[in-house]
């Protein structure tokens, strides 16, 4: 008996919530590398758009999830199918409710851009 392939459409995009859970996870990386560093970065409104695909589950109750798929992806999909979304995030932190920062707590100073540095001294 051989085992039956997957279709292509049960593997192309992802759901709609990891792919902004993914973004939550990216902007709290960059918060991790940005610690120590003199500047910090206010994160502003992160404008997302999606190409989706809406699939009505078998199992679970048949619960409808949201799909991210790629452009082109399948170019024999029904126009009908898929949905163009968009939307705004605005990241805020979640203790605190104000708007969200990467970088380091301290405040930076551009005070040295723009300076030549002393050269160092002959010997």
């Amino acid at each position: 008996m051989t085992a039956t392939p997957p279709r292509a459409t049960d593997l192309d995009g992802i759901e709609l919530s990891d792919a902004i859970a993914s973004v939550r996870d990216q902007l709290i990386e960059a918060a991790t590398r940005a610690s120590g560093q003199p500047v910090s970065f206010e994160v502003g409104a992160i404008e997302m758009e999606f190409t989706l695909e809406l699939r009505k589950e078998v199992k679970g109750g048949g619960k409808v999830k949201a799909w991210v798929v790629e452009a082109g992806a399948d170019a024999s999909r029904e126009t009908g199918r898929t949905h163009r979304v968009a939307f705004t995030l605005t990241p805020r932190d979640a203790r605190t409710n104000a708007p969200w920062q990467v970088g380091n707590e301290r405040q930076g100073s551009t005070s040295a851009f723009g300076q030549v540095p002393n050269p160092p001294a002959a010997r």
